[in-house]
């Protein structure tokens, strides 16, 4: 065989392969979120899938079975509860908002009518034009955002068909990661066309970036999510579990956090007369709410990742904007590798002669 007819083999040949993974990307595009959730599933509970293997004895199908189970019992269960309950509140914000019990354009009147009178005039000289076009501008940006909850809520219940098959197929998936791992993930390193050494480094990097943001982040932004509901019920505030599942969506997000939530809700009691509230909810953010990111996060987390806290908050943001709410993990995982393959090209260069 001729090189050039050799070349011309090899190339065709990669052409192909890139062809049909193209293909296939498009064909489970539509369990694409069942896939990766399998994925990412299967690397943070692999650890208990090992202490159940040696439990077990080395039988693989049983450990994994068992490990799907547990949770199922711990995560899946209590989740879909809390997910339901949280839709029923949003549903009831958004009949409260429909039928004026809750008038957000009011609220925001008096709020501006006890600020002092420079900064009243600040405000009506903004950019806005005058503080009634803002009074109706958030208005209606609250009126969506709870509306496109609502919507949502009656969405799922609408396609439970399509969310149950995506979720046992993400759960089925998840079991062949669980049981073969060890098998496939050394088998993908070894496929790719680059250096072992270097693969391995980008696998190890992947999986502690995954890790790190699903059970310290995830962690960190339930125990505040938590903290925050139970803040918002002591102070009497309507639908506290969805304010706190909602600061858990928030909590996420590095620097901003938890005070996307709460600080607004401080405001809304300020304008609505409820002094003493505002001031727990303050606190409560401040010191309590606050503190549980500065003592969990090093605990869980630690600075294995490497990854500056302006990178994750930009990525974070990025990838939930380009694939929904994925973009959490898939975003730092993507900052996470591309700081790891210039730092190895970097390593590279100043050893080469």
């Amino acid at each position: 065989m001729t090189p050039v007819k050799d070349r011309l083999e090899h190339g065709g040949f990669l052409l192909f392969l890139a062809f049909i993974s193209i293909g296939l990307m498009l064909i489970v595009s539509s369990f694409m979120g069942a896939l990766l959730g399998a994925v990412l599933g299967a690397l943070l509970f692999q650890p208990l899938f090992q202490k159940l293997l040696r439990r077990c004895k080395g039988r693989r199908n049983m450990a994994a079975a068992l490990t799907l189970l547990i949770i199922t019992i711990a995560v899946v269960i209590p989740a879909l509860i809390i997910t339901s309950l949280v839709m029923g509140q949003a549903a009831e914000v958004y009949d409260q908002i429909r039928g004026g019990q809750i008038n957000f354009a009011l609220y925001f009147g008096k709020l501006h009518s006890a600020l002092p009178l420079r900064l009243q005039h600040w405000l009506d000289s903004s950019g806005f034009g005058s503080f009634d076009l803002v009074e109706e501008r958030v208005s209606q940006a609250i009126n969506n955002s709870v509306s496109l909850i609502a919507r949502q809520a009656l969405s799922i219940g609408a396609n439970a068909a399509s969310f149950l098959l995506a979720f046992g197929i993400g759960l089925y998936v998840m079991y062949f990661l669980l049981r073969d791992g060890e098998h496939i993930g050394p088998a993908i390193l070894r496929a790719l066309p680059i250096k072992p050494a270097i693969a391995s480094r980008l696998a190890e990097k992947f999986v502690i970036v995954v890790r790190a943001t699903i059970k310290g982040s995830g962690l960190v932004a339930l125990a505040q999510g938590s903290l925050g509901a139970v803040t918002f019920w002591i102070v009497g505030l309507p639908a506290a579990l969805l304010w706190g599942m909602l600061m858990v969506v928030a909590a996420l997000l590095p620097a901003i956090g938890p005070a996307i939530v709460w600080g607004p809700v401080a405001v809304y009691l300020l304008a609505t007369g409820a002094i003493w509230q505002a001031v727990v909810v303050v606190f409560s953010g401040m010191l309590v709410i606050g503190l549980v990111d500065n003592i969990l996060r090093p605990l869980l987390v630690g600075r294995d990742t490497g990854i500056p806290d302006w990178m994750v908050l930009v990525t974070t943001l990025g990838g939930i904007e380009l694939v929904g709410i994925s973009g959490i993990v898939v975003g730092p995982v993507v900052a996470a590798l591309f700081l790891t393959g210039w730092d190895i090209l970097t390593e590279q260069r100043k050893v080469a002669p």
